[in-house]
């Protein structure tokens, strides 16, 4: 844990982003390198996601990575950033849940969220629809009902080994997702950091109607987004241009690319519409010198009450980003070896 203020955890959630040029499955691999070192800094937790389809994205079987992430780290919580739950059968998620607990007992949290493949043909192939999100509240009972036994949709079934296994559950959410999570009594993790005035009354909302469950007593916020460290603030600028320029490239050519250098995005002859996405990517994150990170990461924890704050930085040069993470643990004081 930190001596940030108030014992603020920090954790990180990687999201296996590819690079131009070179092959996807290289991303797992780093993914489950920058484990070991996140770890080895004295973060919490190390989560990773799921994507499908999307070719800027490697990370599309997040408890198999899981596995990995936790095979090859040895204190640090590993779990998901998240499961998304509308795509899968709960009985699946729980035995999948079950089997990382048996095997790493005590490190590994199950994070959900509610959202489905993003184009007719993802969700076609997952044998899903747009309308399976609005189950979610409903998928989310009966998965929890398949640890403690108490799920009633499916009769004389049970979930093994994952039935009497007491995995953490998260909720992942912005607005209905949270009045969710308050319902169930589970942690609310929410973001992101730039749309502060949506995201205060969400958190508001979620602590007003949270329901003490035997999951969570009191209600647990857990703030995601981007947050960037370099020796100046420029530098630090330069390290969110590669997913500025993918979320760009995404809204205006529907596909959400790899990621290239930031010499590459300053090449770039962008249309208005693209500059226009390209500059709203880079606006409003945390970044800066040390000082102005633990100054604006001081500030967010104030205002939203967070008890954990959930880093989800996604750059193209791995080093550098090793380097951020590096300089974001001295900061705000993490305790090497000790997550």
């Amino acid at each position: 844990m930190s001596t940030f203020p108030g014992g603020i955890r920090f954790s990180v959630l990687d999201r296996s982003r590819t690079r131009e040029g070179e092959p996807a499955p290289q991303a797992l691999r780093d993914t489950v390198r920058l484990a070991q070192e996140v770890e080895a800094l004295g973060y919490h937790r190390f989560w990773v996601s799921e994507h499908h389809s999307v070719p800027g994205v490697a990370g599309s079987a997040p408890t198999v990575l899981a596995a990995a992430v936790a095979a090859a780290t040895s204190g640090i919580r590993v779990g998901t950033g998240g499961v998304m739950l509308p795509n899968h059968q709960p009985l699946v998620v729980a035995e999948q849940f079950g089997v990382l607990e048996a095997l790493f007992p005590g490190r590994i949290d199950m994070g959900v969220g509610r959202s489905v493949g993003f184009t007719d043909g993802i969700r076609r192939a997952l044998g899903r629809d747009k309308d399976d999100a609005d189950r979610f509240a409903e998928q989310l009972d009966e998965l929890l009902g398949w640890f403690t036994g108490e799920q009633t949709v499916h009769p004389q079934v049970h979930a093994r080994p994952a039935e009497g296994l007491r995995v953490p559950p998260f909720v992942l959410a912005t607005g209905e997702g949270a009045a969710i999570a308050a319902a169930a009594g589970l942690p609310l993790v929410i973001g992101d950091l730039r749309g502060r005035e949506r995201l205060l009354a969400a958190v508001d909302a979620y602590r007003s109607a949270f329901r003490p469950s035997s999951w969570s007593a009191e209600p647990y916020v857990v703030i995601a987004g981007t947050v960037a460290v370099a020796a100046t603030e420029e530098e630090a600028r330069r390290l969110l241009m590669p997913e500025a320029w993918s979320l760009a490239h995404s809204r205006t050519r529907g596909v959400f690319p790899p990621l290239v250098a930031p010499g590459v995005i300053d090449e770039l002859v962008m249309t208005e519409k693209q500059r226009g996405f390209y500059e709203a990517g880079l606006d409003g994150h945390v970044h800066g010198t040390a000082e102005q990170v633990a100054e604006a990461l001081e500030r967010a924890v104030k205002e939203t009450g967070a008890q954990e704050v959930l880093v989800t930085t996604s750059t193209y040069d791995r080093a550098a980003l090793s380097e951020s993470y590096r300089r974001l643990a001295e900061v705000v004081g993490l305790a090497p070896g000790t997550p």
